[in-house]
C-alpha cells in the first residue's frame, strides 16, 4: 500500500505543472493589431493599427519585455487604446489575455 501511495504523490507533483491553466498578473505593452503583431508596438502605430482592424484584423496586446503577442478578449475595451503603450491587468491562458483592467502606461523617463 505505502508503494501506491508513494508513486501517485509522484505523478501528482510531475503534473502539477501542466494543470495550471491561468497567470493573473500586470503587463506593460501596446495595443496593436493582428496583422502586423509587434511590428504595429509602437507610439507611430495608432492610424495603421486602427486601419488594419477595420480591414478585419483583430486588436492584440504585445508584452514589452518578450515581445509576446496574446489576444485579448474584449476588442471593445482595448479599441480607444489602439496604437497606445498600456498597462493592464488580467489573466493569461495560453496565448488568450482577459482584461481586468487597462490604462495608459507612465511614460518612459
Amino acid at each position: 500500500m505505502r508503494f501506491r501511495f508513494e508513486k501517485v504523490i509522484v505523478i501528482a507533483l510531475l503534473a502539477a505543472p501542466f494543470t495550471a491553466t491561468a497567470a493573473d498578473g500586470t503587463w506593460t505593452g501596446y495595443i496593436a493589431d493582428s496583422k502586423c503583431g509587434a511590428q504595429a508596438a509602437n507610439d507611430g502605430a495608432r492610424e495603421c493599427t486602427i486601419k488594419c482592424v477595420k480591414a478585419g484584423a483583430t486588436y492584440v496586446f504585445v508584452n514589452d519585455g518578450d515581445k509576446k503577442i496574446f489576444a485579448v478578449d474584449d476588442q471593445a475595451k482595448v479599441a480607444e487604446h489602439a496604437g497606445h503603450h498600456v498597462t493592464v491587468k488580467g489573466s493569461v491562458d495560453g496565448d488568450m489575455m482577459k482584461l481586468a483592467s487597462i490604462e495608459m502606461a507612465a511614460k518612459k523617463k
